[in-house]
Parts: structure tokens; sequence; C-alpha cells
């Protein structure tokens, strides 16, 4: 029984043995993971800033004094620069206009009893209450058949803006410096012939061609086509208009501007009108005549003021002319009148607050020409192609008055003209 007794307790034994180093090894790898965690957990916490965040200090930067005298210089020059390009927008896109575009009683004052009656009706129905004046002539008399608001026309007149592109033309084409089809650089890459150039008025190409034929020749051009002399013969009141002895100065364009829309020229509707008769009528310039009584007009002899050479230069010039009723500057003539060929040339510039705006032009019929020029003053209505509007209202009122229609000879056209040359 001892025995017995005495392996069951080496059995309780070993077994005590065998638990307890199970419990030492677990014990062992307890410990061992506590450590490496409170190892990994102290290195963590290593690698943070226990601080609150704070906004960092800022640094100054001092500049040296010469560093900031340039900072200030350019600071200025950029503020000069903003105002400078500020302005210049604004003249060009806001100009402001002291005059107005229109007026009433336009035709006080006017002398009637020697025009032609169905023509200055037309002229005043489409002038309306535009302050400016229309201009009716028979380019193959030189007889003014109608001249509305008198004081305009017979004024010293006005800078010729656009218009005066045409005596440009006809000198440079005179000099043999360009056919219609020659193109004339205008910068960079760009090109244009004169026909283009007068259907669209652009002042580039023909600021080209008065640097080319030099201010000698496009002064004694201009004043052979009748500029700064008068147009009428004996018409009261008429004023001479001013074309400069001299180029104008560089800093207003010389003669470049002068051929591109006529800086320092004054023209008066009549000289324009002129102008416009010879190339209707292939070259003769009559002086213009105002008839005020019956027997004036049924003695009306015309008077040659000069012959022209130019009847071979007309068709050179007459593509662009029409061009700018067609698709150019002239178009909305084209809104009231379209059943005839219509040929002509705007002009557009202000000077002093006042705006201007030109149109001469002929009507190419089979019945005959007739020459009509309108000029306005004015604010910003005024301009260029608005006088083309009015003259398209003009040919529709003759129209429907069958003036275009065939009409017996007058004296006046079969008579043989006398000249004072």
């Amino acid at each position: 029984m001892r025995v017995a007794a005495s392996s069951q307790d080496r059995f309780a034994i070993n077994l005590r043995d065998r638990i307890g180093n199970v419990t030492v090894r677990r014990f062992t790898s307890l410990f061992v993971v506590a450590i490496v965690f409170l190892f990994v957990q102290s290195a963590i916490a290593a690698t943070i800033n226990p601080r609150p965040l704070t906004t960092p200090r800022k640094r100054s930067v001092k500049e040296n004094p010469h560093a900031r005298r340039h900072m200030r210089h350019l600071a200025r020059s950029r503020r000069v620069r903003s105002t400078h390009v500020l302005a210049k927008r604004h003249r060009r896109h806001y100009e402001r206009f002291l005059a107005s575009s229109y007026a009433d009683d336009i035709t006080d004052g006017d002398v009637t009893s020697g025009e032609d009656p169905v023509v200055r009706q037309a002229a005043i129905d489409a002038l309306g209450n535009m302050n400016g004046t229309v201009l009716a002539i028979q380019p193959t008399s030189g007889r003014i058949l109608a001249m509305v608001n008198q004081k305009m026309a017979l004024s010293s007149g006005a800078q010729p803006c656009s218009t005066i592109k045409l005596s440009v033309a006809l000198a440079a084409l005179s000099e043999g410096i360009i056919t219609k089809e020659t193109q004339v650089r205008l910068g960079g890459r760009s090109h244009m012939n004169l026909t283009l150039a007068l259907a669209h008025s652009n002042n580039a190409y023909f600021e080209a061609l008065g640097r080319q034929l030099g201010f000698d020749k496009v002064e004694h051009y201009a004043r052979m086509y009748g500029l700064g002399e008068l147009a009428g013969y004996h018409i009261a009141g008429e004023k001479p208009g001013v074309y400069p002895d001299e180029e104008i100065p560089a800093k207003l364009g010389g003669v470049g501007k002068m051929c591109s829309f006529g800086e320092g020229i004054s023209m008066t509707p009549l000289q324009l009108g002129s102008l416009v008769t010879a190339i209707a009528n292939g070259g003769t310039m009559y002086y213009l005549q105002h008839p005020i009584t019956a027997a004036e007009v049924a003695n009306f002899q015309p008077i040659v003021k000069r012959h022209l050479d130019i009847a071979g230069l007309i068709p050179e010039l007459s593509d662009g002319m029409a061009g700018a009723v067609n698709y150019g500057t002239a178009r909305r003539l084209l809104v009231n009148f379209n059943e005839e060929e219509v040929l002509g040339k705007t002009g557009t510039c202000s000077r002093a607050g006042t705006r201007y705006g030109w149109f001469a032009s002929y009507a190419n019929t089979s019945y005959g020409k007739v020459v009509i020029v309108v000029f306005l003053e004015g604010g910003r209505p005024t301009f260029g192609p608005k006088a083309a509007e009015i003259a398209g209202h003009m040919y529709r009122n003759l129209y429907d008055h069958d003036f275009f229609a065939a009409r017996p000879a007058t004296p006046a056209t079969i008579r043989n003209a006398s000249s004072t040359d």
C-alpha cells in the first residue's frame, strides 16, 4: 500500500512541475510581449511633439536704401502706365462731343427760286432734322440743282476726313506710282490694292501713298483739283477753304495724315462737289453756278474752270468708289436705293468736340448723272455711313419722282461750254 501511495505522489509532483513550467513559459512570453509593447509606445511617443501648435513668427525682410528707391520707382511707373492706357482707351471709345447732330429750320435763309423744286424737296426730305447740308449738281454743266442749308454749304468748310483719299488716289495714279491692282504694303505681311482701300477707306494705305508722293506733289494735285480756292462762279458768301502751304508737323502725322483723312485741311462741300463732278463727267471741272432767278435758269451757260487729264484714270478709281457703296463704308445707301449704280466715298473724323460726316457720290444712270454731296456736323450719330444713308434716301426720292427717266434736253446741255482758261 505504501508503494502505491508513493507512486501517486510522484505522479502528482511531476504533474505540478509540468504545469509550473508551462506557466513560467507563458509568463515569460507575456513579459517579453509587454516589454516590446512598451518599447514601441515609447518610440512613437518620442516622435510626437507634445507642445501645442503655434503660428510661426513672421520674419521681416529689410531692403537696403537703394532697393527701396528702386521699388518706389517701379510702383510709380506702373501707376503712370496704367493711367495712360486707361486715358487712351477713354479717348478712343468714349470721346465726348459737344455739338448736336440735330437742328431745326436748317433751310432758313436759303435762296431757292432758281433751284429744281423736285431735287430740292428730295434733299430736304432726305436730310430731315440732321444738322447738315445737301448739295446736288448737274455734272454736265456745273449747275447747282439744289443747295439745302446754304449757310453751312457756303461756310469756311471743315476737315475733309477720308474724302481726301479721292484726290490722293488721282495724284498717285497720275504719277504712275500705282494702278488699281498694285499691292501696297501696310505693315507686316498685310497688303492692299486701291479698289479695296477706297471701298473700306483704309488709312494706312493712303498714308503710304502720301509719304511716297511727298508733300509737294500732294499739294500740287490737290490745288489742281480745286482745294484751297473758290469752286463757284459769283456765288455770294462762298469761302475758299484752306489748303496749307507746307506739310503739317510730324507730331500731327505729317503728309501721311494729310492724305489719310485730311489733317490740317479745310474743304467746303462745293469744292468736294466740283471734284466729283469732274470725275463723273470724265475730267471737265466746271465752275459751279447757283441760279437764283428764273431768268438765270433760262439763260444758263456752263463755264469751264479747267480740264483735268484724268479720263484714263477714272476706270482705275471707279471700281473702289462702286465698292464703297456695294460692300464698303457706304453700303447703308443700299438700304434705300439700289435700282441704279451709285459710286461714292465716305469720310468721318472729329475735331474740338464736333464730329463730321461726309459722303460724295454720283448716280451713273442710262439717262444721265447727278452728283450729290452730303455733309453733316454734330456728335456721335454723325458719321460718313449716315451721310451715305441720307444720300440713298435722296436717290430714292428722285427715282420715285422719275428724275432718272428720259428727259428732254435743256438749253444748258446743248450749248457749247465756254472756258476761262
